[in-house]
């Protein structure tokens, strides 16, 4: 059986605002669960305070078959649907997920209506393990995060939309999609060499849906060592499900290293890049490549890699458009994997919204290639770091929308790279690379190639007509001489404006 790797963040940061653990005191056994006010500024206020304080983490145990199960475990604890909240003909219904697994740290919970938040109960009955109900002494163990549920595929069964579980990962799904790549609330300092921060959602408060909603509004309080935030998410379910995030981060201290909007996905291997591998499928992998557009407007696209080493890049930019991991494989072949289901793995688009109110000022879209042998890992992460990084008290706020979807985006007026391959020539000397485009929507003139390398020499650029496809190919040759690493960039221009996207590599030995 395929196994994936559900992710878990490495700092255990419970909601530090109310009792979390045991019985409530005797005198008031019912006092969590009396609805208090709530109105937007509610959870910006609470991390504001919060960012005042130290920082308090703690831990809530779990009885030993909880906290030992492991992932088959962890997929027989199911919330009873039956018990979902909202099933009264409502557009969403909200089921929470059991703490478990990779899953110890708690997670509050609140339903907001009427301008009311009522912290949802724990009920041990709600769930079932091997379909029977879990034992009513069992204590009041919370919960771990939620899923949202609409119905998204067809009007009369309502599917998962998006789910939040583990440190401040969530997911996504489009119409017809299956579960792939995770967004995070923010990362700190990703691939550095003291080691990863994993900032946790301590407490949701999702919004009771009205008759009619077509999106769901979720609050959160975000917690590490480092800072706090509030993040307000607006979640609109469709054949492209958007996300609008509005967040405010509190920096308890100075952070060289964040990162907004960021991604974590799983690149294994695909046809340019599968040379130590040995697989009966043509690819696997939840994303295929970074697509960033520019704030100049330059659309470029970065093929993913699973490297021998560590690789982080950086795209410098100001103000950037646009950029997220995409999934541009669609086709059943090219994975031919009936359990997995790759080429139905959502894209991610992640875009700033306010620029002129909030915006990003200068910094880089990074990307980071951990090796892999395995596609149980999640080894590929993408986010927008900015140049200054974050001050001690100094808030930042911005806007962005995350876009979950299966269609090719891009500028529909570029030709697009569908596929990269690469291989050796003249024994080693010579790295051959081939790369074809999109099918060209009117006949034209063939375009020009425009090469560029950061060392060694570039030869034999040829562009000539796919009859096969409809697009265009374009084949080089590098000679990297002695060079260890080489940053290759091609594009194709018509009379000297460009009529491609820019294809970006790392060339390693």
């Amino acid at each position: 059986m395929r196994r994936r790797r559900l992710i878990q963040g490495a700092l255990a940061l419970p909601f530090v605002a109310a009792s979390a653990t045991g019985s409530a005191p005797q005198s008031a056994p019912d006092s969590r669960y009396l609805p208090t006010p709530f109105d937007d500024a509610t959870v910006p206020a609470l991390a504001r305070a919060l960012a005042a304080e130290p920082h308090r983490p703690r831990r809530d145990p779990l009885p030993p078959f909880l906290a030992r199960m492991d992932y088959d475990g962890y997929r027989r604890l199911r919330f009873h649907r039956a018990q979902a909240l909202w099933r009264e003909g409502l557009p969403f219904q909200l089921q929470p997920h059991h703490r478990g697994f990779l899953f110890h740290d708690r997670v509050e919970l609140f339903e907001v209506a009427e301008g009311q938040a009522t912290r949802l109960r724990y009920r041990p009955d709600a769930f079932r393990l091997d379909d029977k109900p879990l034992a009513e002494d069992i204590g009041d163990l919370g919960f771990a995060g939620f899923r949202l549920l609409h119905p998204l595929n067809r009007p009369d069964h309502f599917d998962e939309v998006c789910s939040f579980l583990g440190a401040s990962y969530f997911r996504a799904l489009g119409r017809g999609h299956v579960y792939g790549l995770s967004a995070r609330g923010l990362a700190i300092n990703t691939a550095e060499p003291g080691g990863e921060e994993f900032p946790a959602f301590t407490a949701f408060w999702i919004e009771r849906p009205r008759p009619g909603d077509r999106h769901a509004v979720v609050h959160a309080v975000l917690e590490s060592p480092s800072l706090t935030g509030a993040y307000r998410f607006a979640i609109t379910p469709g054949e492209a499900t958007a996300m609008e995030v509005q967040a405010t981060l509190h920096p308890r201290r100075d952070l060289r290293r964040i990162g907004l909007a960021p991604a974590t996905s799983m690149f294994y291997f695909a046809p340019h890049d599968r040379a130590r591998i040995a697989d009966w499928r043509g690819a696997v992998h939840d994303s295929d490549g970074l697509l960033m557009r520019t704030g100049e407007g330059e659309q470029i696209w970065r093929p993913l890699a699973n490297p021998q080493d560590l690789q982080v890049s950086g795209f410098q930019d100001e103000a950037p458009q646009g950029f997220g991991l995409m999934q541009r494989a669609r086709a059943f072949a090219q994975f031919a994997d009936l359990e997995a289901a790759y080429h139905r793995r959502p894209s991610l688009w992640a875009e700033p919204l306010d620029q002129a109110l909030l915006p990003w000022g200068p910094g880089e879209v990074t990307l980071v290639e951990i090796p892999t042998r395995s596609e149980i890992h999640d080894n590929i992460a993408s986010f927008w770091s900015p140049r200054d990084g974050l001050r001690a008290g100094t808030p930042l706020t911005l806007r962005y929308r995350l876009t979950w979807l299966g269609e090719a985006l891009g500028d529909p007026r570029l030709l697009r790279f569908a596929t990269t391959r690469h291989g050796i020539a003249e024994q080693g000397k010579l790295r051959h690379f081939v790369l074809d485009t999109t099918p060209e929507p009117t006949p034209a003139p063939l375009p020009d190639p425009e090469v560029q390398a950061s060392a060694g020499a570039i030869e034999n650029a040829v562009v000539q007509t796919n009859p096969e496809t409809g697009g265009l190919r374009l084949a080089f040759h590098l000679r990297p001489g002695g060079a260890r690493l080489v940053e290759l960039k091609a594009r194709l221009l018509r009379a000297g404006t460009q009529v491609s996207e820019s294809w970006v590599w790392r060339w390693t030995p």
